[in-house]
C-alpha cells in the first residue's frame, strides 16, 4: 500500500519500488495477465550472491535508518507527556495524509475534496515518506486491478515478509501491471505536492514535528525523536500493514477470491484500513468499516469533513449489492456444512415397486408407506416416541394420513428423519397423491445447489422460438 519513493519532478530520474505506466495500453487478449507473464521476462530470482546489486538502497535506508535513530535517540532523550500526546496525534495526522489523502480520496477517488482540504491531506502525506501522491496511486491502483498475481507489487501470496516490506527492499522482479493514473497527472495539487516531494518530507517528517515540541514546551530533541523520527516508524508500518496483516488475518465475509480479510485488530493499528476484504470488494465506497461499532476513523474523519463543507460527494456502494456479497458467503458456508451431512436418498436412484412387492416384502421386514416413498422402519419402532404398537399398525399399509395428522402432525424432525429411512418408491404412487411438501422434507426445501448444478442446458422455460416470445 506504500511506495518509498524520491522523486523530485517528472522529468527526472527517480528511484521507485512500483512503476506502471500513466496511459494504459492493454493487448486485445482473453487473459492479461496470463500473457503478460508470458511475453514479458522477469529478473532472475534474488539470491545471496546477488542481493547487493539488488537491493533497492533508498528504500533500504528510508525504512532501517529511521528505527536505528529512533532506538538510539529514545536512550539520550527523555519522553515527556507533552511530546508523547504530540506524537501521538501527529501520527494520526500524518496516517490520515495516508489513508484518507492518498488512498481513499486519490487513490480510490470514494469522495471529493475541497481545494485546500486537498492540499492539507497532500502535505500530511508527504509526512509520512511513503512516496508521492502520483506514484503511491500508480502502485496501489496496480494492486487492485492484479491483486494476488504476478503483476500485483505487494503480492500477499509471496508471504508475510514480502509484502509488508520485501517488495520494496529489492528490485521488483517484474514490472507491475498497467493502472491508469491519468486524472491524477493532470490535478494541481498533485502536480504541486510530486514536485515539491523532497522539500515536503524533510519539513513535515522531522522540521515541524520538532518545532511545534520546541515552540510549545520547549522539548526539539523530543520533538525530533518521538515526533518525527519514530512516529515515521509506526506510520510506515501502520500502512504496511494493510499489505501484510489484513491479507493475512481474519475473515472474508463478502468474497473469498482473494486474500483481503476483515479483522478488528488490523483496523485497529491502520487507523481503519482492517476491514480489507471489504474495501476489495468495494474499493470506490469511502467506507471500510460499515457497521457503526467497527473501528474506521478515517471514514468518521471523512464524514465530518463533509458536515463542515471540505469533502463531498462521499461514495457507498448500493446496500442491497453488499448484502448480496454477504449472502454469497453465508451461503458458501451453509454449503459447506450441508455436503458434512447424510441426506436421504435421491428419488432416481431408489427401485421402483409395485404394490403386491411392497405387501409381499412388508412380511419379512417393517416397511411403511408415507407419500408414495416406501420406508424401513425397523431400527426405529422401539424408539417411535408415540410408541411402537402405532408403527406396527402400518407396517404393509399407506400411513400417509395417518402421518400427516391423522394420528399426529409429525414435526419438522420427524419428516427429516422419515425420509432418511427410504428404500423405495411405489409404482404409480399412492392413493393420496404425491405433493412437494409431502415428498421433500423440511431441510432439504432450501437445500443450498451448486452454480454448477443450476445448469441445465436447453432446460429453461423462458426459450421461444416464435415471435410471441419476443420481449
Amino acid at each position: 500500500m506504500s511506495d518509498v519513493v524520491k522523486k523530485g519532478s517528472d522529468d527526472s530520474s527517480a528511484t521507485v519500488t512500483s512503476q506502471v505506466t500513466d496511459s494504459p495500453t492493454i493487448p486485445d487478449v482473453d487473459n492479461y495477465v496470463a500473457y503478460t507473464i508470458k511475453n514479458t521476462k522477469a529478473l532472475p530470482p534474488v539470491t545471496w550472491s546477488n542481493l547487493l546489486n539488488e537491493l533497492n538502497w533508498l528504500s533500504v535506508y528510508i525504512l532501517t535508518i529511521p528505527p536505528l535513530v529512533g532506538i538510539v535517540g529514545a536512550f539520550y532523550v527523555k519522553l515527556q507527556w507533552e511530546t508523547a500526546v504530540w506524537a501521538v496525534a501527529y501520527y494520526f495526522l500524518t496516517g490520515l495524509g495516508i489513508t484518507a489523502g492518498y488512498h481513499r480520496l486519490w487513490a480510490h477517488r470514494a469522495f471529493n475534496a475541497s481545494l485546500p482540504l486537498q492540499y492539507i491531506l497532500a502535505i500530511l502525506g508527504a509526512g509520512s515518506l511513503q512516496g508521492s501522491i502520483k506514484w503511491w496511486s500508480r502502485g496501489h491502483r496496480a494492486h487492485h486491478r492484479y491483486t494476488d498475481t504476478e503483476l500485483d507489487p505487494y503480492n500477499a501470496h509471496k508471504g508475510f515478509w514480502f509484502s509488508h516490506v520485501g517488495w520494496m527492499l529489492v528490485k521488483p522482479r517484474r514490472k507491475p501491471g498497467v493502472a491508469d493514473v491519468s486524472d491524477l497527472r493532470h490535478n494541481p495539487v498533485v502536480k504541486w505536492q510530486h514536485k515539491h516531494y523532497l522539500s515536503l518530507i524533510l519539513f513535515m517528517g522531522f522540521i515541524l514535528p520538532s518545532i511545534v515540541a520546541y515552540v510549545g514546551w520547549g522539548d526539539a530533541k523530543g520533538g525530533f525523536i518521538y515526533a518525527g523520527v519514530i512516529r515515521l516508524v509506526f506510520v510506515h508500518h501502520s500502512t504496511f500493514c494493510v499489505n501484510s496483516l489484513a491479507h493475512w488475518l481474519g475473515e472474508t465475509p463478502f468474497d473469498d477470491k482473494h486474500t483481503p480479510r476483515d479483522h478488528m485488530i488490523t483496523a485497529f493499528v491502520t487507523i481503519g484500513e482492517g476491514y480489507h476484504n471489504f474495501h476489495h470488494q468495494f474499493p470506490m465506497d469511502y467506507r471500510n468499516a460499515i457497521k457503526w461499532y467497527q473501528y474506521d476513523p478515517t471514514k468518521w474523519t471523512i464524514w465530518v469533513l463533509s458536515k463542515l463543507g471540505l469533502a463531498s460527494h462521499l461514495k457507498v456502494f448500493p446496500d442491497n449489492e453488499v448484502r448480496k456479497g454477504q449472502l454469497t458467503m453465508e451461503l458458501k458456508k451453509l454449503r459447506r456444512t450441508q455436503d458434512k451431512l447424510s441426506w436421504p436418498s435421491d428419488s432416481n436412484d431408489l427401485p421402483v415397486i409395485s404394490w403386491e412387492s411392497f405387501t409381499s416384502q412388508s412380511e419379512k421386514r417393517p416397511l411403511i408407506l408415507i407419500s408414495g416413498f416406501i420406508h424401513d422402519v425397523s431400527d426405529f419402532i422401539e424408539e417411535h416416541p408415540g410408541g411402537a404398537h402405532f408403527i406396527r399398525n402400518y407396517i404393509g399399509k399407506d400411513a400417509t394420513t395417518a402421518f400427516f395428522g391423522g394420528v399426529y402432525d409429525h414435526s419438522n424432525a420427524a419428516h427429516n428423519l422419515l425420509a432418511m429411512k427410504r428404500v423405495g418408491v411405489l409404482h404409480g404412487g399412492s392413493p393420496h397423491g404425491l405433493d412437494d411438501k409431502r415428498a421433500i422434507p423440511p431441510s432439504q426445501r432450501l437445500k443450498i445447489a451448486r452454480y454448477t448444478e443450476l445448469l441445465s442446458p436447453g432446460s429453461s422455460s423462458a426459450y421461444s422460438d416464435g415471435e410471441d416470445g419476443l420481449l
